[in-house]
């Protein structure tokens, strides 16, 4: 199958897991820059920092005292987003109680309770995604998984976010590697809109739309990045962020949990592939959102959604100049310099020159 080409003209493109357009630009990505450049940042860190809150045998800042873990660790977070039902205060418990929520439909609210949990990979400071040994990673992946099952388990929670924000531009306060897990009575935004949309596929094809989607990249083979005998790591042709991927599992899974052992293997090893290609893209420690998409926890079968995780990388020239949500995104709609093509082939270029 011959792949879509655009073409160098302005143009947009749909995305169908958010049923939006974003504007793609790229006769843009010549023109002179003369905003703000960040310098990189430093890659020399201790293997334990005393002043780290999340490095083992240190304390929190809410006093408590880290165990000294020789693996991947999970904590409660001491400043969660989501206020749990015997952590709230007595005014919040009453409303819970009552189940009260405003009536006018211009100023609508309703209480929402969860957990939000800190996953640190590793007791090593200096260490990152691209950098961990095979066992840790694989030690993450298992982590998810229980946190996944655990919480997914539990009667008050629909969704089970897994993140990591990595680098200061993205807004992460603390090097040491970690991630985190956010677990709600409610889907959120993002995910809903991309259920809602997967299930409008089904209804309409037959078939599950990211299914559908990762059948026609292994076509046109454009803007694949690499892939093994369980995951591909593909730029989607909707992509907003420079060097945005999505992770796609080749055999359809609602959870998690559904991994079999060689997929956990795999996902270990592509998370380890894709973070070093970032690092190596720019030669530095890449800032990313990176996020696990999947199916509600309410007991359906969902038969027209499947797991996948985003990054959201923001860096666009260099290891000083990044990409910027202002003006036009914010009040308008997406919008991108450098076509999906072009950037998969930079990163399949780069990953050439590494041998991964």
């Amino acid at each position: 199958m011959n792949g879509i080409d655009p073409g160098p003209d302005s143009h947009r493109r749909y995305n169908p897991l958010l049923d939006e357009w974003l504007l793609v630009s790229p006769q843009r990505a010549a023109r002179p820059w003369q905003g703000a450049e960040e310098p990189a940042v430093p890659v020399a860190l201790p293997v334990h920092d005393p002043g780290c809150y999340l490095c083992p045998g240190n304390s929190r800042a809410g006093g408590q005292c880290n165990p000294h873990y020789t693996q991947t660790w999970v904590f409660d977070n001491d400043f969660s987003a989501l206020d749990a039902a015997e952590r709230g205060h007595p005014a919040a418990q009453g409303e819970r109680s009552m189940g009260r929520e405003a009536q006018h439909k211009l100023l609508q609210y309703r209480v929402e309770r969860g957990i939000c949990r800190v996953i640190c990979y590793t007791p090593q400071h200096n260490l990152s995604l691209s950098t961990l040994d095979t066992g840790a990673l694989r030690a993450m992946v298992d982590c998810w998984c229980e946190q996944t099952r655990e919480l997914g388990a539990r009667d008050d929670i629909a969704h089970v976010q897994i993140f990591e924000n990595r680098g200061e531009a993205m807004g992460c306060s603390n090097p040491h590697p970690h991630g985190q897990v956010w677990a709600q009575q409610h889907v959120p935004n993002a995910p809903a809109r991309e259920l809602a949309n997967m299930q409008r596929y089904f209804d309409a094809n037959g078939s599950d739309l990211l299914g559908d989607y990762l059948a026609l990249e292994l076509q046109c083979r454009e803007r694949i990045v690499f892939e093994d005998s369980d995951f591909v790591v593909v730029v989607p042709w909707w992509a907003v962020w420079p060097f945005e991927t999505l992770v796609l599992a080749r055999r359809r899974v609602a959870h998690l949990t559904e991994l079999d052992t060689a997929e956990r293997d795999s996902l270990a090893r592509t998370l380890q592939r894709l973070a070093s290609l970032y690092d190596a893209l720019f030669e530095c420690p890449f800032p990313y959102s990176m996020g696990v998409h999947q199916m509600p926890f309410d007991g359906a079968a969902y038969d027209y959604g499947a797991l996948h995780l985003h990054f959201y990388p923001p860096l666009l020239r260099s290891a000083s100049v990044r990409k910027f949500m202002v003006g036009y995104e914010l009040l308008a709609e997406p919008q991108r310099d450098v076509s999906a093509e072009q950037s998969a082939a930079r990163l399949r270029e780069v990953l050439s020159g590494t041998g991964a």
